[in-house]
């Protein structure tokens, strides 16, 4: 590697309040001259959002164009793409912050630049606060402790596996729901659940929205989380599980 490579980091920067952000994180952030994020090919950056207050104009900025879409779309091509790139930047010497909402190797898209660039480059990784983590401080409910087993399902699997998960688990979130919220409802409803389950959206933005899980219906955003639990710690199985809609 040349002396004069620059380092590519991987910047976690939570789930949407731009005070969740870790002192590192930011620090390295407006010393970066150059950031890149993910965007929709349809309206603005979630990540670029969350950090827009900490940007300055003399920071080149390279958002990573990655379709909105139901099917699959070509996404090595894409992160092929923006590799290329950022590559680019980091030969000539200049430190690329990339900007990962919640944590980056927690289902993060930096992983995908990772693979391809941290063998040619020096990288860091900053950790971020996860959408679970901070779920469930805004719900007032603990994860998990002791032996519980704690599963993180994406909802977007079949009926089969997600009852399969969710059974071996003493506690459980289950993210991604998006169009799958109803489906998964009423799955949760089959087991038994319903009633042990809380749900978040958009955590710690202002439209936060913090229910019963059996109070709420019809479609659910992509930032929208569903938190269960099956075991037997009297401090998280006998806690007031939203027993109100909170939010």
């Amino acid at each position: 590697m040349s002396a004069a490579t620059g380092t590519l980091y991987g910047l976690g920067v939570g789930p949407g309040d731009p005070e969740l952000i870790t002192l590192k994180a930011l620090r390295l952030l407006k010393a970066a001259p150059v950031v890149a994020y993910p965007a929709p090919d349809h309206g603005t950056s979630f990540a670029r959002a969350i950090v827009a207050a900490y940007l300055s104009a003399e920071q080149e900025e390279v958002p990573i164009i990655v379709p909105m879409r139901v099917e699959r779309f070509p996404a090595a091509a894409i992160y092929d793409a923006a590799a290329e790139r950022i590559g680019a930047r980091l030969a000539e010497g200049l430190d690329v912050a990339v900007l990962c909402e919640g944590d980056p190797f927690f289902y993060g898209s930096f992983m995908y630049l990772f693979e391809r660039l941290a063998g040619r480059f020096p990288t860091e990784v900053v950790p971020g606060v996860s959408s679970v983590m901070a779920a469930s401080a805004a719900l007032k409910r603990p994860l998990a402790a002791r032996n519980d087993v704690l599963t993180v399902i994406p909802g977007p699997l079949d009926d089969g596996a997600l009852s399969a998960r969710i059974e071996a688990a003493e506690a459980f979130a289950i993210m991604k729901l998006g169009r799958h919220f109803s489906r998964v409802k009423a799955l949760i409803e089959t087991l038994g659940l319903l009633d042990r389950c809380a749900y978040a959206e958009r955590v710690s933005l202002p439209e936060e929205r913090l229910l019963p899980l059996r109070d709420v219906s019809g479609e659910a955003p992509y930032f929208s989380m569903i938190l269960g639990y099956r075991g037997s710690e009297p401090a998280i199985r006998d806690a007031d599980l939203c027993r109100e809609p909170l939010r």
